[in-house]
């Protein structure tokens, strides 16, 4: 059994798709296929369980992926420490991103980035804040931005962005004159929510409890520009970052500032503490610490 053998185990039993897996692999479906059978008939026993296009883990598979994972972890420190003798001319880095912090925050950063060091590539994937959380932990990206809070023990964390939750509503709502509303004026409103995967989901149906109720909860979209069509249909209303609230066209949907304590939206860029930091990764947390202090400051 080798490293890479370790590496496709674990990648199938992650996305129980052997499509999905080839494809995360940068490999064929057939050559997946083939190696996993190759390393059963080696070890004498079945790691997966085919059912239909559905594949499921057996106790020999989960016991390799338990045991596997940290060695798979050691030989990727292992060769991102070699590789970065090389310096900061070379080297990726692999980043998790909220679609609300990356269209508001990172573009500019990003660029930026590359311009000073154009030869490392980011390597971006765009998810809610609880999937990141769990990509980071299990070393399938660098680093990514979350919501917070977050588990201080697991992870290293850097606050870089604090903004507040605003209402957003059609134009003709009840409320659209208001120069501010209080969470429990919104008992019997439709709410259009982000779906369960991303940390909004959780907070706001929690601040809703705390105010006194339980949202009546119509919709469900893993797009900031979906939900503000949504309101703007008049199918419901919202809660969203003041930030992207401030881009949003008054033609289409009011937004409105919630009564203090107000809904805290608070990013922070975490990495795992017992992982192995490249150049190239430290050089991006400086680069971010430094941009959004001068962004704080500037009062951006």
């Amino acid at each position: 059994m080798e490293v890479r053998d370790l590496q496709y185990v674990i990648e199938l039993a992650r996305l129980r798709s052997f499509t999905k897996a080839a494809e995360a692999l940068h490999i064929t479906q057939p050559t997946l296929s083939k190696m996993i059978r190759s390393l059963e008939q080696e070890l004498g026993v079945d790691l997966f369980v085919r059912i239909g296009k559905r594949v499921e883990v057996t106790d020999a598979g989960a016991l390799i992926c338990e045991q596997g994972r940290s060695i798979v972890q050691a030989f990727d420190n292992l060769d991102r420490a070699l590789k970065d003798l090389t310096g900061l001319s070379k080297g990726s880095i692999r980043i998790g991103l909220p679609p609300m912090a990356g269209s508001s925050f990172f573009a500019g950063v990003m660029s930026r980035f590359r311009d000073r060091y154009p030869g490392l590539t980011i390597l971006m994937v765009e998810d809610g804040a609880r999937k990141i959380e769990k990509e980071v932990a299990a070393g399938s990206l660098d680093m990514g931005v979350i919501v917070l809070p977050a588990n201080d023990e697991e992870f290293e964390v850097h606050s870089i962005i604090r903004r507040k939750l605003k209402l957003i509503v059609h134009p003709k709502h009840r409320l659209a004159g208001r120069k501010q509303a209080a969470l429990r004026e919104l008992e019997h409103e439709a709410f259009i929510l982000f779906r369960e995967d991303f940390a909004l989901h959780d907070i706001i149906i929690g601040e809703c409890e705390r105010a006194g109720f339980r949202p009546n909860v119509m919709y469900e979209s893993s797009q900031w520009d979906f939900i503000r069509e949504m309101v703007a249909a008049g199918l419901g209303v919202a809660l969203l970052p003041e930030t992207i609230c401030d881009s949003l066209d008054p033609a289409h949907v009011t937004q409105i500032p919630l009564a203090e304590p107000g809904i805290p939206w608070h990013l922070a860029m975490i990495w795992r503490r017992d992982s192995y930091l490249s150049h190239a990764a430290r050089a991006w947390i400086h680069f971010v610490q430094s941009s959004f202090e001068e962004m704080e400051l500037d009062g951006r």
